[in-house]
């Protein structure tokens, strides 16, 4: 029986699938999906300003955004994220009674003091005389901040104010509370709050 639709029908009908004219189209079910499966709402914009360049690049911290932090954009250059590991490997907490010295000692002590930052104030222990009772004593460390002399609180004073609550005091041994780490641990935003500092030198200036 010989076919109704012609050859040229036929072919007609052929290249409406092949070319998607007003024929029959097909497409592979999955082609499309796939392609929106891959690609999220942003991640093209996220892609195309990602490149190295970019992500090495900074800027300003106090034009920081949260749109900066979703790309990865730093605000701090190598060397500052560095120093920042740094710090923060090297920490001493100001509020943990284990990083306190308190130590009495003859007069005269054999220490040498000297001024902190002016931003600080307050005075450390710059060397001990060998063979001073400081020396002796061997509790004593160059580096370690004077907090107070007895019950009187000594840190953020001025050199001269500080030294003279030592010379002047009543005892002829004084009781030192020092805080073993840097002034800007003690004196700087993680430094102790005053009224917790107020508490423990009341009750370690004690002397026994």
């Amino acid at each position: 029986m010989k076919s109704k639709y012609s050859s040229a029908t036929v072919a007609a009908c052929a290249l409406g699938m092949a070319s998607g004219g007003d024929g029959f189209t097909f497409v592979a079910p999955n082609a499309r999906r796939g392609t929106a499966l891959q690609m999220g709402l942003f991640d093209g914009v996220k892609e195309a300003f990602s490149a190295p360049a970019l992500e090495r690049s900074e800027i300003d911290s106090e034009r920081e955004t949260p749109i900066d932090r979703w790309m990865g954009w730093s605000v701090k250059t190598e060397d500052e994220k560095v120093a920042d590991q740094t710090a923060a490997a090297n920490f001493i907490d100001s509020m943990d009674p284990t990083n306190y010295v308190s130590v009495t000692l003859t007069k005269p002590m054999g220490i040498v003091f000297e001024e902190n930052d002016e931003k600080y104030g307050g005075i450390f222990v710059f060397e001990l005389k060998e063979g001073g009772a400081a020396d002796q004593n061997g509790s004593v460390k160059p580096g370690d901040q004077l907090i107070s002399v007895g019950t009187n609180k000594v840190s953020g004073l001025p050199f001269d104010d500080a030294l003279g609550v030592i010379v002047d005091s009543d005892e002829s041994s004084p009781k030192l509370l020092l805080f073993r780490g840097s002034a800007d641990d003690f004196y700087g935003p993680t430094g102790a709050s005053q009224e917790w500092l107020d508490e423990f030198v009341a009750t370690t200036g004690v002397v026994a």
